[in-house]
């Protein structure tokens, strides 16, 4: 299971950095140098190097593909044959249960992909890690205006008007996931329940250690689950904390969660506006992975002394902890 999931990604990476990288731009000045190493690469994906260039060139111009069978094309297909017999004769049973599902995956991941790319219109990513790893694959809108720009100049063609997700395109069917289906799923499981609020406190508890000072706790959202306000309540038993929702039934759930006469529970939509204006009378805010608003702007111009943000993985700000890998979730704690 382990081998085939690193084969997958291993030939999904390979397909969308380096042979995308030479499709564009050529390693080599030889001619004979670029056709060996698209063998080589042919043979490193499984999949002719000739066939992923026709059609990736052919996705460029905006024409239907047509498939050509070039002599390259058929050393190509000829070294990749010898190799997977060369692979069923040694280690046949590694073939069938570990490399065989492999490729069928990286096949589907890169599907997905390209699927995912251009769903709605071409779009980007700008997560910094998902662009290390990739080389700045994640500028899809700029590699389409600038299809022969090098890598490494990408970032400085961002283009402001670009349609972007917070999602790298392999995980970008996540946005048709509701996190409050997600959260409804968790309500019904006890063992859930205490299994989310476990990890948030494992997160929680080294950040909050360095808010022995914070007395009033306002949460936004959160009112479905309050995991939150439980590990608060854990982890600063003299505190106050405000619950902030727009839902009056979350805030009933959270309610009887709870069970805490000392919580405060407000029936409303929080406002950055409002809040600035009255000044807030909050130590500590915490906001959610839901939260429906400007995210950065929590970052740059912290609404309270101190933020905890509720974010993916990939997006670290201040001090920061894992939530759950699995989840992809993170907190990051903010200060003015």
């Amino acid at each position: 299971m382990l081998v085939s999931a690193a084969i997958a990604i291993g030939v999904w990476w390979n397909a969308n950095t380096v042979s995308h990288l030479f499709i564009h731009r050529p390693f080599f000045k030889s001619r004979w140098a670029n056709a060996a190493f698209a063998v080589f690469q042919s043979a490193a994906m499984g999949f002719p190097q000739s066939v992923w260039r026709d059609r990736h060139i052919a996705h460029h111009a905006g024409r239907a593909y047509r498939f050509r069978l070039s002599r390259e094309t058929q050393l190509q297909v000829a070294t990749i044959l010898g190799l997977w017999i060369a692979i069923v004769v040694v280690a046949p049973t590694f073939f069938i249960t570990g490399y065989l599902p492999g490729y069928v995956g990286a096949l589907l991941l890169c599907a997905v992909h390209g699927h995912y790319e251009h769903a709605g219109g071409t779009t980007s990513h700008y997560g910094r890690l998902y662009n290390l790893l990739t080389f700045n694959d994640g500028y899809h809108v700029e590699h389409h205006l600038h299809p022969s720009t090098p890598w490494h100049v990408l970032r400085s063609r961002r283009e402001p008007a670009a349609r972007a997700s917070a999602w790298p395109a392999p995980l970008r069917w996540l946005e048709c996931v509701s996190l409050d289906a997600l959260e409804r799923l968790t309500l019904r499981s006890p063992l859930l329940q205490r299994v989310v609020v476990r990890m948030h406190e494992r997160a929680f508890r080294p950040l909050v250690a360095a808010l022995p000072g914070a007395r009033e706790i306002a949460i936004v959202g959160g009112g479905l689950f309050p995991r939150t306000a439980l590990v608060v309540r854990r982890l600063l038993p003299d505190a106050h904390v405000t619950i902030i929702d727009a839902s009056r039934a979350n805030l009933e759930r959270a309610r009887a969660f709870m069970r805490d006469d000392t919580v405060t529970y407000v029936h409303r939509r929080w406002d950055a506006a409002a809040t600035a204006a009255a000044g807030a009378p909050w130590d500590l805010m915490v906001f959610p992975l839901a939260f429906d608003g400007d995210r950065d702007a929590i970052y740059t111009q912290p609404p309270a002394a101190t933020v905890l943000v509720h974010d993916w993985i990939w997006r670290r700000r201040g001090a920061s902890r894992i939530v759950s890998a699995a989840l992809l979730k993170r907190v990051n704690l903010m200060r003015r």
